[in-house]
């Protein structure tokens, strides 16, 4: 191992439906995926055996609760590996707020690790690895962007998607997505989409209402991007983060400058391949 850093993208939900809920209690979707050029980025260093250790992850969260700890155990023990790891993380993306920042980490950290350990596992072990870490690992194992189904583990690739600039928002709060798909108010049972429906313009999160309704600082901050007059303002995943298009001619920091003070802000464009695309067995970097 070395002193690489390897790079940990955002995604979008550029659309969002929950279309009913199992038996277990897991909720049953529709999305359309796309990676963002903003990154985490992690270093991985040798370490001795059964020694797994993380620096620079989120403040005040139990080891065994870190994800990129949990996906280096999984493969160590997954592949039969006695070495262990140190990883170093060099945090952009915000905590709880639906750019997927600790899923991205645990799938970057089974790509690498597959690769600098030699592993060998295929593309649908590691998805099968990261499904049991997080609804959302799967999506960066896949590399493209996707459309989604089941919980988020059924995949396929998507038509090319315009790689569009975005202004992203953190309006300051945290999200627990738990408690989102708790609610008692939220409807489960929306009619099922189509990918030709989301290229006609069909792109609404059906979260969106019951996190405006409890999260008063997230209905300001899409508000406040419709007010800037972006197309398509709208929240990612179970939020808190919110986006919208942004002209080509207007895509400058001027935008970054008008965000309220509590605010986070970041100028994006999105992005249609994984930047370790070339780390997943199976797929010809060229492709």
């Amino acid at each position: 191992m070395h002193e690489h850093w390897y790079p940990a993208p955002a995604k979008l939900n550029l659309m969002l439906r929950v279309i009913g809920q199992r038996d277990d209690g897991y909720h049953l979707l529709q999305s359309v995926f796309q990676f963002l050029d903003l990154h985490d980025d992690l270093r991985f260093a040798s370490a001795p055996s059964g020694v797994f250790r993380s620096f620079g992850g989120p403040v005040g969260l139990a080891p065994e609760k870190e994800l990129t700890l949990r996906a280096a155990r999984l493969l160590a023990e997954r592949c039969g590996v006695c070495e262990g790891v140190e990883i170093t993380l060099r945090k952009r993306l915000p905590e709880g707020g639906g750019v997927g920042g600790g899923s991205s980490d645990a799938a970057t950290t089974l790509l690498v690790l597959n690769h600098l350990w030699n592993c060998a596992l295929s593309r649908a072990e590691l998805i099968s690895l990261g499904t049991t870490l997080g609804a959302d690992v799967p999506i960066f194992l896949f590399g493209r962007s996707a459309w989604a189904e089941g919980i988020g583990e059924i995949l396929q690739p998507m038509p090319p998607i315009p790689e569009l600039p975005y202004l992203l928002v953190h309006p300051g709060v945290s999200v627990a997505t738990a408690e989102i798909f708790r609610a008692p108010e939220l409807t489960r049972q929306h009619p099922p989409s189509t990918i030709s429906a989301f290229l006609g313009g069909e792109q609404e999160n059906t979260l969106e209402p019951l996190v405006r309704s409890r999260y008063p600082v997230i209905a300001e901050c899409i508000d406040w991007l419709r007010a800037q007059g972006l197309r398509n303002a709208r929240l990612t995943g179970s939020g808190a983060c919110c986006f919208a298009e942004v002209p080509e001619e207007t895509a400058n920091d001027v935008l970054l400058d008008r965000l309220p003070a509590s605010w986070r802000g970041w100028l994006v464009r999105g992005c249609n391949r994984h930047p370790l695309l070339e780390l997943l067995p199976e797929i010809p970097a060229g492709a």
